[in-house]
């Protein structure tokens, strides 16, 4: 098929790009088959805020702003200036040299991530910030002798990346990585701290909470801590559905790694600038990481963007001739997206939407408490700012979620597609809102009510 490549006409364009992405488009976690069933993939050409229009001239709510991703919003062309700007004067960067605005990044991080995490390797996105992650906790027990420590801790329902050694962090069953197993050796897993559903049998969310983080130090005890490099965990964690511990939690986590001489990683890649009403989660807690890896929001996903966040001590370890950190990717450092980090950042500072997301978040909050005094199906309302979910459930004292046969996932997707509303549920029971920064309460009203109506129906349906 011959397809116009003129990117600035969409009219009249649908059927022949649809068709071209069901022939050669290999699209996130999607077939082409049911894709072409379902008259999809959508084809989107333009965004404005919250909302995002097709190449039909349907408009729609991105209720979780991409991948929780464009934090800033769409349409924001101060960002695409200043990446246009950049390429203009250089587009890239020879060998082994730097770039004025991937040097201001990195010192724009230093000056807003907590404690002494002062050195950034820059990344191109959350995946590569984690891998980066690991092998900086490696190599810096190499550094300084420990040569048997490699294995890694994480959280049973977490996420951490689709690449090839992060895959293999935590487990989601919306992510199922049997096609790509055996895993690694040293990889170790740990209890989520969800308070809701928490594996440990606790009643209570701290009770939960000190459990969680006691497993994680009888790991560690287990395996012997001089095999052991670091727990990567996230400050609230996405994939089970915004699960946030009590602070004793990551208290606790922070003394058992210090105590052990583990490293303590703290994926900020979706929680970071922002999201949770606080510029990185981790100011929730008052605890520094040893590392911090950060991504999506960082650029608010103009550009492909991310670091990974050493303190001052990990990476003094780097610092001297023939220590430096063996490692390299052709696209960290781009200037062009280092120039839109440092717009979208910019902006997010100037328009107090760290600010917007605690105080909406909050309001956010009190009106899903409300659908829940509703909607029965609905067991656990949880997270903080733009970073909150609901745990669907067939019955509120047992907390028994929908068996597959009832397809509970495809009702409730195919009436937020009528709707409208670009947010699907998962993984059986849980459905994620993370709206961009900019959403309003009259936004939020809006989404609001088109969850309600679908949950209403569904309960009709079910019975």
């Amino acid at each position: 098929m011959s397809i116009d490549t003129d990117t600035t006409d969409l009219t009249g364009t649908t059927a022949e790009l649809r068709q071209a992405a069901i022939d050669h488009l290999w699209q996130h976690n999607r077939d082409w088959e049911s894709a072409a069933r379902d008259n999809e993939p959508l084809i989107f050409v333009s965004g404005d805020g919250i909302r995002v229009t097709d190449s039909d001239g349907e408009t729609w709510i991105d209720v979780n702003g991409g991948y929780s991703s464009v934090n800033i919003g769409y349409g924001r062309t101060e960002i695409a200036e200043a990446a246009f700007e950049q390429l203009k004067q250089i587009p890239y960067f020879p060998q082994g040299s730097a770039n004025p605005p991937t040097i201001r990044l990195a010192a724009k991080l230093a000056e807003l991530a907590p404690g002494t995490l002062n050195r950034a390797f820059p990344v191109s996105g959350g995946s590569l910030a984690n891998e980066t992650a690991l092998k900086i906790a490696r190599a810096y027990h190499k550094r300084r002798g420990h040569d048997g420590r490699f294995r890694l801790i994480s959280r049973r329902g977490s996420y951490h990346g689709a690449t090839g050694g992060v895959l293999f962090l935590g487990s989601n069953p919306a992510t199922p990585r049997s096609d790509y197993e055996p895993g690694p050796p040293g990889m170790a897993y740990a209890p989520q701290p969800n308070a809701y559903r928490c594996e440990l049998g606790s009643t209570s969310s701290e009770d939960c909470a000190v459990k969680c983080a006691t497993a994680i130090e009888e790991l560690i005890k287990f395996h012997g801590p001089e095999t052991v490099a670091a727990v990567i965990a996230e400050p609230v964690a996405s994939g089970p559905g915004a699960v946030m511990p009590e602070p004793v939690y990551w208290h606790m986590l922070r003394e058992i790694c210090t105590r052990y001489d583990v490293l303590l990683i703290a994926d900020e890649v979706i929680t970071g600038f922002g999201r949770t009403g606080k510029l990185f989660a981790v100011e929730h807690f008052d605890i520094v990481p040893d590392i911090m890896s950060i991504a999506k929001g960082i650029s608010s996903s103009y550009l492909p963007l991310g670091a990974t966040l050493a303190t001052d001590a990990v990476a003094a370890e780097f610092a001297t001739a023939g220590k430096h950190l063996k490692h390299v990717f052709t696209f960290a450092g781009h200037p062009a997206s280092a120039a839109a980090g440092l717009k979208n950042i910019e902006l997010i500072e100037a328009e107090g939407l760290v600010n917007n997301a605690a105080e909406t978040g909050e309001y956010l909050t009190g009106k899903l408490l409300e659908l829940q005094d509703r909607h029965p199906i609905i067991g656990d309302v949880r997270g903080v700012g733009f970073m909150q979910a609901l745990d669907l459930v067939a019955d509120r004292e047992t907390r028994e979620i929908y068996p597959a046969e009832a397809k509970l996932i495809e009702r409730i997707n195919a009436r937020f597609k009528a709707r409208r509303l670009l947010i699907k549920a998962h993984s059986g029971h849980i459905l994620n809102l993370s709206p961009p920064l900019c959403t309003t309460r009259d936004d939020l009203d809006e989404i609001l009510v088109g969850i309600s109506e679908t949950l209403g129906e569904v309960e009709a349906e079910l019975g």
